[in-house]
């Protein structure tokens, strides 16, 4: 039998699953959500979720990923069983399959795009476009969404192509030898080029004098500069808390089967700090200094104000890098620095489900890749084809925004009230550096879960029932959306079944 993968080193542990959590929501959903929901009054309830909720499961998913990594399982069904023997457990863990593998299916081809933007930026193929809206007309007529720039949606394929293939390929040579080079190289690549992105950005000063108010320093303030009364909303509070899931990638299954490789007297609390460390300076840095305050600058507060995090990427940035001198190169810089982040996320990923296979289904390396690779990219087709029609939309939602926080809700349950809060923290501090305070035994037991649980209420009073029945969405739209349902629960009821088959197979060999 194949012996289990494992790290090369700690640094290359800590830069892989940092790569994990470091990706477009940190340069492009940030900025826009803390811009829209008051700024620097955001960053309040942000920096609250994060210690009463980013932090602590954090090092759930440390200490339960490495437990689990002791018995041999790198994946939710398997941990989930560890915590709690029941049948039950194991099938409630497949979410932990199963959001990855959706996510895996539309997060390869929107990482595609930053590549394609890359080549363009190079070639100067967008240059001469001056306003949003024709940039808005390129990049749909790349994606196929309308007629325009690009006769067909060919070269949009060829990138997916491109970026799936790179992405298996690298995971095709193993733990250390593929994800946790990329990661070495990528990770210092990404602060590089962020860094030198800041400085140009904070260096644009007022590109036209007949409007003083577009200054990169005000385009700061729009976003640090606090709005009070946006703390009375509640939709401000439920931003700040769905980022921190986002940007942290909790409740998606990678942080788990990443510290299953470790060895069971690693520290995971130092670890587990270092890599959010790493990750919000990366967002909180990085993605509040460099696309807003140039935004700003060349087109003012109110316009960015309006725009998605899509707009951000893919309109008004590279539309500003192109005044610039050298403004091919900025461009290329831009787009890499998005590439290099999705493709470190991307790989993670992809990697629980490749380890269940491994794990549970006792399936070699490098065939559990490739078999992982035709179940992504068979179905990601729809995502491509379907994009406008709001397939990755709904996908999205469903996945990224409900299923992550159900998943960190079921894990927290777990660990501390049937696993056992003190038989957890004893865990958790096997070979730890420093310690845990004590307060995060109460945060962890009472204050996360009940966060957790009345966010969901919450939503499910303000817009669960208008969302599950599709209203607001165009009647030509509704078909391909229920079909994208369809997906997620045809994914559920494929990795229940392989659950089921492991666990038969288990109960045969003993």
């Amino acid at each position: 039998m194949e012996k289990r993968a494992s790290w090369a080193s700690k640094i290359g542990m800590i830069l892989a699953t940092a790569g994990a959590a470091v990706g477009l929501g940190n340069l492009l959903r940030f900025p826009v959500q803390a811009s829209q929901h008051g700024g620097g009054a955001f960053m309040i309830p942000y920096f609250l979720f994060l210690l009463i909720m980013g932090i602590p499961m954090m090092w759930v998913e440390w200490t339960i990923g490495r437990m689990g990594g002791r018995y041999g399982h790198g994946t939710t069904p398997g941990i989930f069983n560890l915590l709690w023997n029941r049948p039950l457990a194991r099938y409630l863990g497949v979410l932990g399959l199963v959001i990855p593998l959706i996510l895996a299916m539309y997060y390869l081809y929107v990482c595609s795009w930053t590549l394609a933007f890359a080549f363009f930026s190079l070639k100067g193929s967008y240059y001469g476009l001056n306003d949003l809206k024709s940039m808005a007309s390129f990049l749909h007529s790349f994606q196929g969404i309308e007629k325009g720039y690009f006769h067909s949606i060919l070269l949009a394929y060829l990138f997916f192509i491109i970026t799936v293939g790179a992405n298996f390929f690298i995971m095709y040579h193993g733990l250390a030898k593929g994800i946790e080079r990329l990661s070495k190289v990528a990770m210092p690549a990404l602060f590089v080029i962020a860094i030198l992105l800041m400085i140009r950005s904070l260096t644009l000063g007022t590109p036209d004098p007949t409007h003083p108010e577009r200054s990169a320093l005000n385009g700061l303030g729009f976003l640090w500069n606090p709005k009070f009364s946006e703390l009375k909303s509640a939709s401000t509070w439920l931003a700040a808390a769905g980022q921190i899931f986002f940007t942290l990638s909790l409740g998606l299954g990678t942080i788990q089967c990443y510290a299953s490789y470790l060895r069971e007297d690693d520290d995971i609390v130092l670890s587990g700090l270092t890599v959010t460390s790493l990750n919000e300076t990366a967002e909180v840095i990085f993605g509040g200094s460099i696309a807003i305050p140039a935004a700003v600058a060349f087109f003012g507060i109110a316009q960015i104000s309006k725009g998605g995090a899509f707009d951000l990427a893919f309109l008004s940035t590279p539309l500003v890098l192109t005044h610039l001198p050298l403004g091919q190169l900025w461009g290329f810089l831009w787009f890499s620095l998005l590439f290099f982040a999705g493709l470190t996320s991307s790989v993670s990923i992809i990697q629980p489900f490749v380890s269940f296979l491994i794990d549970e289904l006792k399936i070699p390396w490098k065939r559990a890749v490739l078999i992982t690779a035709f179940i992504v990219f068979v179905p990601a087709h729809l995502v491509v084809f379907l994009l406008k029609y709001g397939f990755l939309d709904e996908l999205d939602f469903w996945i990224g925004t409900i299923s992550m926080p159900i998943l960190g809700t079921i894990e927290i349950i777990l660990f501390a009230w049937v696993y056992g809060i003190d038989k957890g923290f004893e865990e958790m501090h096997k070979g730890a550096l420093i310690k845990v305070p004590s307060i995060f035994k109460f945060i962890l037991k009472y204050i996360t879960p009940v966060c957790l649980i009345t966010l969901f209420i919450i939503w499910m009073g303000q817009d669960g029932v208008n969302v599950f029945l599709l209203k607001g969405v165009p009647t030509e739209a509704r078909p391909y959306r229920l079909l994208a349902r369809g997906l997620i629960l045809l994914t559920f009821f494929f990795c229940a079944w392989l659950v089921y088959i492991a666990w038969k197979r288990r109960q045969n060999e003993i």
